[in-house]
């Protein structure tokens, strides 16, 4: 029976002259997994979290990704603009390891996709994203869909959870301001009840990168705002795992992010500290519009530029 890692890695190559160079794991995709899986934690307090070096993906000989160069280091918080069809999911995918390059390479908590157990890996990131609360069985709780992430399972039944871990499933879902639905069915839930729940089942790991795909995509302004509400004092946190999330509007950046990513056509436009790298005019190249920026009190807003 195969794996992910194998299903996803065949057809995909690793540059060898590229990055992920000091790993001494082979990187043929078929290596003992016993040799892979016992690799040391090469990663230092000072690497960085996330490395694509002259990344590239296509998909059925279509590209997605072209020449991608990006870092994200401990500390940062980082947003990802770009509109429909630019690859900013294909970019959270090879974050998770969920798929590999087509050239180029990409590193992950210090590990070098294609020379990596990425089941491993895995285990070490936490994802929120749409594709997650498709497969959540509508008649779980919201506490046992936070519980279970424990063991990386999809339902309860299969592990026995502590008493401390059912505790710590309900505390956060409290620190949201969301213990009022701990017991409540994941189906009957509003969208951004879900969203709260999958965030606190993302952070019931204690993953040590967060990738946050679109969480507020479909959600109402209430709901968009507590989620930043909660989202705000976790990237403030200076404890707190570096962080991902990917959007279509400004308006959804949290408050204390650090670093933006432009993505347009699959090719990187501008990334670097926020209060250069985000500005007027490179989102306006970025959606293909004349479009304004404000800044105010730690919140961002844009429209289409006034003419006239």
């Amino acid at each position: 029976m195969r794996s992910d890692h194998w299903r996803f890695s065949r057809g995909a190559r690793v540059d060898r002259g590229r990055g992920c160079a000091h790993q001494g794991v082979p990187l043929n995709p078929r290596a003992s997994l016993a040799r892979v899986a016992m690799a040391p934690d090469e990663r230092s307090a000072s690497s960085p979290a996330l490395r694509f070096a002259d990344v590239d993906l296509d998909r059925e000989a279509t590209p997605v990704l072209r020449g991608v160069n990006w870092q994200v280091s401990n500390g940062e918080r980082w947003a990802v603009i770009g509109p429909n069809g630019s690859g900013k999911t294909t970019l959270v995918q090879l974050a998770s390891g969920y798929l590999h390059p087509t050239r180029g390479a990409v590193e992950v908590l210090g590990k070098c996709l294609g020379r990596t157990d990425v089941r491993a890996l895995r285990k070490r990131v936490s994802t929120v994203s749409a594709s997650v609360a498709r497969v959540i069985v509508p008649w779980l709780t919201a506490k046992e869909v936070v519980v279970s992430a424990r063991e990386g399972a999809l339902e309860p039944w299969w592990h026995t959870y502590s008493g401390p871990e059912w505790a710590q499933a309900e505390e956060l879902l409290a620190a949201a301001g969301f213990g009022n639905i701990s017991g409540r069915p994941f189906g009957v839930l509003s969208e951004g009840e879900r969203q709260q729940v999958l965030l606190a089942r993302a952070l019931m790991t204690k993953p040590e990168l967060l990738l946050l795909d679109e969480p507020c995509a479909g959600l109402d302004m209430g709901g968009r705002e507590r989620l930043l509400a909660r989202l705000g004092p976790l990237a403030a946190g200076a404890a707190s795992a570096p962080i991902v999330m990917v959007t279509h509007h400004v308006e959804e950046i949290p408050e204390g992010f650090t670093h933006v990513l432009l993505l347009h056509a699959g090719r990187v436009l501008s990334a670097g500290p926020i209060a250069s790298s985000l500005t007027a005019k490179a989102l306006s190249e970025c959606f293909g519009l004349p479009l304004e920026l404000r800044h105010d009190a730690g919140r961002w807003t844009s429209r289409s530029a006034r003419t006239g």
